[in-house]
């Protein structure tokens, strides 16, 4: 049974704690689908499909959305069994080798049925992983890969305005923090050319998108990307002579690109901001790169 989180009347954990095991997640989404394959998911889960009503009876609702989200995640014949119980989590499912799959939810849904869609995006991408053979060592990191590639592949933005937070109460679902979730939907905007802040109907939802926005910006303005700032660019340039003139010397911590030596000269390697595979390019000065994985072409200035 995979399960996935809840926070109800609890803080919320906020910022980016998560960042690395999410740009992972995006890098083994790609390599396991391929450029083809994630560029196959390049319309979100339409607001419509998702919509669940209070005069919607709950378990043929509950049904239809299942059926929206299968139908989004490519996974025609998967039949999702929805049925609801008091549980700890949101909700879990039990991964098989199918047909059906059995999913339940939180009691609680019976009554916030406006967040059923949220929930079954979370578990219906558990299902896609275990048919992809894609997962992380361990519960913490394997909840996050299915958070990021839910939110990747378009259902995940549910995820995010399943966010409410007051001076009284709070409500978030998935392992993510808002504003990871919004780093995510944020890179699928790029990617994709999409804009999902009309979908939004937390406020506080979108408050965490555009600061993940913000996050993933800083991401496509890392040396030796041309867009770097004047900072970065300098930085770079200090750590480029020393590199040249003390080969082998480690680059400090937190700096986003690495020297290394070899037959042809001096090379730099760095993460493509789209998928975050290293991409290595010789130094002398600009220079234009291809991403391997996402086909992405990059400006540099080396």
């Amino acid at each position: 049974m995979a399960d996935s989180s809840r926070s109800t009347g609890s803080p919320v954990v906020h910022g980016f704690p998560h960042l690395e095991t999410v740009r992972s997640a995006i890098t083994a989404l790609y390599r396991r689908l391929s450029y083809d394959g994630v560029r196959g998911y390049a319309t979100s889960l339409a607001p419509v499909d998702a919509a669940f009503g209070d005069q919607d009876d709950l378990y043929l609702g509950s049904q239809r959305v299942a059926r929206a989200v299968v139908r989004h995640l490519h996974l025609p014949d998967a039949r999702m069994i929805v049925g609801f119980r008091a549980m700890e989590h949101a909700a879990g499912v039990e991964l098989t080798a199918g047909p059906e799959y059995f999913v339940e939810l939180n009691d609680r849904f019976r009554t916030h049925r406006r967040d059923i869609g949220a929930a079954l995006s979370h578990e219906v991408t558990h299902v896609l992983l275990h048919r992809l053979g894609l997962e992380f060592p361990g519960t913490r990191d394997n909840e996050i890969l299915t958070d990021t590639v839910t939110t990747y592949l378009g259902a995940g933005w549910l995820l995010l305005d399943a966010f409410r937070e007051d001076r009284v109460t709070s409500q978030k679902l998935g392992y993510l923090t808002p504003e990871e979730f919004g780093y995510v939907l944020a890179k699928r905007a790029f990617a994709f050319d999409e804009d999902p802040s009309p979908w939004f109907t937390s406020p506080q939802a979108y408050e965490a998108y555009t600061e993940g926005r913000a996050q993933a910006l800083q991401d496509t303005r890392q040396p030796p990307l041309t867009a770097a700032g004047w900072a970065g660019r300098r930085r770079y340039a200090k750590d480029r002579r020393r590199a040249r003139d003390q080969p082998g010397t480690p680059a400090d911590p937190g700096v986003p690109y690495a020297f290394e030596g070899g037959p042809d000269g001096l090379r730099v390697s760095f993460a493509c901001p789209v998928c975050h595979q290293r991409v290595r390019v010789p130094v002398r000065g600009r220079v234009r790169a291809r991403c391997g994985l996402c086909r992405t072409v990059l400006d540099c200035n080396t």
